[in-house]
């Protein structure tokens, strides 16, 4: 397990660096497996505690467990969890499953525009309070600055393309020529005023890591992700009227970790589940250029 430890190491520099070089730091939980072994390490980093807010995107679309899974570890670890949702489209009706519009505008309105207002503080947020175990309006308007994302570069071909720290403009939007070089283990954290960060700290990880991280820190995690009888489980997660389950008869980590080593999911893309990767031409390229995660 020695290239855990050394994944797990660099992971918990990135995050100490982040959180030492953004004033107005977050990090974003999906509540799928990348950004919960994300959230994992950065309780590690910080011996328990993490000391900046977790930002979920509700697009009122996500498999209810999904939900679920995140009020209930708010509550156990005491996370300052904060969501941002785009009510406007909702009441609107101008969605995919509402039949108005194609998945592709559905995500860049649900997701990317969702993501972008909700970070630069021009959408109210929603906070948890746990006087009133309930979420709030969130008084609190301040952009955030550095955003930390549980993304990995094999994943899908558009990510390989990021490094740890990325930069993105005072809209978000992502220059994929304009990245700056990262070499043994030297980060650029000094940017113009007015740059948004994306901080990638699983950016080297793969699918396999994943599950073997998740195996041996017994990293409670949704049980979409296993066979409950019926030979499926959801490798990728999101939306319900676009995610789909693969053909597994995976019922726990251990058993993903087999079906992953021995080949068997060698020829099917880890977001192959995904709908509206198909409709961006396979990937997520033309999302993520606009401040998509």
């Amino acid at each position: 397990m020695e290239h855990l430890d050394r994944l797990e190491n660099l992971s918990i520099h990135i995050l100490r660096e982040a959180y030492a070089g953004f004033k107005n730091l977050c990090m974003l939980w999906s509540i799928g497996k990348d950004s919960t072994v994300l959230l994992w390490l950065a309780r590690k980093a910080f011996f328990g505690h993490v000391p900046f807010p977790l930002v979920h995107i509700d697009t009122a679309y996500k498999i209810p467990e999904m939900i679920e899974y995140r009020d209930r570890l708010t509550k156990e670890w005491r996370l300052d969890m904060v969501y941002g949702i785009n009510r406007e489209a909702l009441d609107a009706k101008q969605t995919f499953p509402d039949g108005a519009v194609d998945r592709l505008t559905c995500c860049r309105l649900l997701k990317t525009e969702a993501l972008k207002n909700t970070l630069s503080g021009q959408w109210p947020r929603f906070r948890f309070n746990f006087s009133a175990g309930m979420y709030d309006i969130d008084n609190n308007r301040e952009p955030f600055t550095g955003v930390i994302v549980g993304l990995r570069a094999d994943e899908e071909g558009s990510r390989s393309k990021e490094r740890y720290f990325s930069p993105r403009d005072r809209q978000n939007e992502w220059d994929i020529a304009d990245q700056p070089p990262e070499f043994w283990n030297h980060f650029k954290t000094d940017f113009a005023p007015g740059t948004h960060v994306r901080v990638h700290p699983l950016l080297d990880w793969t699918e396999l890591n994943v599950w073997e991280y998740i195996a041996r820190e017994k990293i409670p995690t949704v049980s979409l992700y296993y066979d409950q009888g019926d030979g499926k489980r959801y490798r990728s997660l999101g939306c319900y009227p676009c995610t789909f389950p693969i053909n597994s008869k995976a019922r726990n980590p251990q058993e993903i970790i087999e079906e992953l080593r021995s080949g068997q999911l060698a020829n099917i893309a880890e977001r192959s589940g995904r709908a509206q990767d198909k409709e961006d031409g396979g990937g997520l390229e033309t999302l993520r250029r606009e401040g998509y995660m």
